[in-house]
């Protein structure tokens, strides 16, 4: 009497794949009839508008020169006062609209801003291009969170001075908590403050989703008004707007949002509902990518792989399975080398099958489909992180290695010969024909013809993918003995050999336990 198949768990949904695969990418196609228009506006427009936006910005550049001249924007910062707030406020605010209006932006706002007693910090999204600093001169120029290196930048650092951003350094390591203290300082200061205006997307992304927002403007636990941007007539590359006749801008300002205690107490849940209140108000869905989604991007180009295969949606991979930024991108480099080959970045089971120099097997299919979460016959980074991460690391400790170094260890002499390798793994695959010299002679580090238990335990710990096929035979081995019928090895290779003789292929029994 065979064992019973025990099937796989119903998947987590909380791990599957998001509503947009790809938020930070744009799609930018243009017909025949949209680069002939393009050109032909662009001989006239572009000229134009180059022209009239020098000298706007001829006169901004003296103008904030003057705001900002002998202002610190280190130490102890105070907010602006008398006639440098007034330029700031309305000189600085009606020159930005100019310069706006030249580029041909035409704005549309809805709703109302809040007072900076009712709202200390106004978050805006979706965040998709530098045309976004529009909403800054519509909120008439409040306060930003910027990189301390872009008042650096010539002519524009000398513009956001005028701000008085709240600076992050990348050189301080307590940068990011010192962000958060002067954010909550400026937010708790009653009307002293201008309001704080922050993006709390974190980066730029096509408009399709609102992806994870971070916490820095939740932290302090105040009112914050949810602020939309909307480009109806799709806002492009700089020279392409140029060479529109107009792009249509609108701001809506939704209701300020007030946090409940415990939204004070957890400023993840504070983030969450504004977030879904915006995304409901825009019809977009919301997705766990982040920043850090965008380095795992250009690691993944870096690697050879096609820049989408390292898009996880890492907060939520990161928070679920306790990773950190550093551990996934060594999994990356990972699945890299079994990748590298494919095309699409996605792994069949051929070549899952030739990284672990084993044949494709029903025990290995079985591991395969733990792997590939979709069901489509091939494992991407995503199915590979999490398959590692739940299915193959937790089994892969010392007491089950010890536990298999001990299977292999036939004769108990503490050392694996190529026999007693081949003997135990062609058990555990149901495979009578298969040649493991490739294998064996990458475990024998030394090449002395026999693996060593530090030989064996050294290729494990960073072979986690063994791991599930292991256990599952272990786990096999003691269901087998619970029903008495104690596996063995050799009886169940003559099985095998008769098997593959008459051609008759039967179902694996691995055991499929999921997350």
């Amino acid at each position: 009497m065979s064992p019973q198949r025990v099937f796989a768990l119903p998947r987590q949904r909380s791990l599957l794949l998001p509503a947009v695969i790809n938020p930070f990418v744009h799609d930018l196609k243009l017909t025949k009839a949209d680069k002939i228009k393009c050109f032909l506006r662009g001989i006239i427009l572009v000229p134009l508008r180059g022209i009239f936006l020098l000298l706007v910005l001829m006169i901004m550049w003296p103008v904030s020169f003057m705001i900002t001249f002998g202002q610190s924007l280190k130490g102890a910062v105070e907010p602006m006062t008398g006639w440098r707030r007034f330029m700031h406020k309305r000189v600085m605010t009606f020159l930005g609209r100019l310069y706006f209006f030249g580029m041909g932006f035409r704005v549309v706002v809805k709703g109302k801003q809040a007072s900076s007693v009712e709202a200390p910090i106004l978050a805006v999204a979706p965040h998709s291009s530098f045309f976004d600093a529009i909403v800054c001169i519509e909120t008439g120029l409040p306060s930003t969170v910027s990189r301390s290196e872009s008042l650096e930048a010539p002519i524009f650092g000398r513009f956001l001075r005028c701000v008085q951003p709240v600076l992050v350094s990348r050189k301080d390591p307590d940068s990011r908590r010192n962000t958060i203290l002067e954010i909550e300082r400026r937010a708790k200061s009653g009307g002293h403050w201008p309001q704080v205006l922050i993006f709390p997307e974190g980066t730029c992304t096509n408009r399709s989703c609102l992806i994870t927002f971070k916490q820095g403007a939740f932290v302090p636990g105040v009112p914050v008004q949810p602020v939309l941007i909307r480009y109806p007539n799709k806002a492009r590359l700089l020279l392409l707007t140029l060479c529109q006749l107009y792009t249509t801008v609108e701001v809506e300002f939704l209701p300020p949002r007030i946090p409940t205690e415990m939204e004070k107490r957890c400023p993840i849940k504070f983030a969450q509902s504004v977030r879904a209140v915006m995304a409901e108000s825009l019809g977009l869905p919301v997705t766990d990518h982040t920043y850090e989604d965008c380095r795992l991007m250009i690691a993944a180009g870096e690697l050879t792989l096609p820049m989408e295969a390292g898009l996880v949606e890492f907060t939520k991979i990161s928070r679920k399975l306790e990773l950190k930024w550093d551990n996934v991108k060594k999994e990356l480099e990972s699945f890299a080398n079994i990748a590298c080959s494919c095309k699409g970045g996605r792994i069949t089971i051929e070549e899952f099958a030739g990284f672990l120099k084993l044949p494709v097997s029903p025990a290995l299919q079985e591991l395969f489909a733990l792997f590939d979460r979709n069901g489509d016959g091939t494992i991407d980074f995503r199915e590979y992180v999490i398959g590692v991460t739940v299915l193959c690391r937790p089994a892969n400790n010392e007491e089950v290695i010890q536990t298999v170094f001990k299977l292999f260890d036939i004769d108990e002499d503490n050392c694996i010969t190529q026999e007693e390798f081949s003997g135990l793994l062609r058990s555990a695959l149901g495979v009578c024909d298969l040649d493991v010299h490739s294998l064996f002679r990458e475990i024998d580090a030394d090449g002395s013809g026999h693996i060593t238990y530090d030989e064996f335990c050294s290729f494990a710990l960073t072979h986690p993918e063994y791991a599930k096929l292991f256990t599952t035979y272990i786990e096999l081995q003691r269901y087998q003995g619970l029903q008495g019928e104690e596996l063995d090895f050799d009886a169940s290779l003559s099985h095998c050999c008769t098997a593959s003789h008459n051609n008759h292929q039967e179902d694996s029994t691995s055991d499929k336990k999921d997350d």
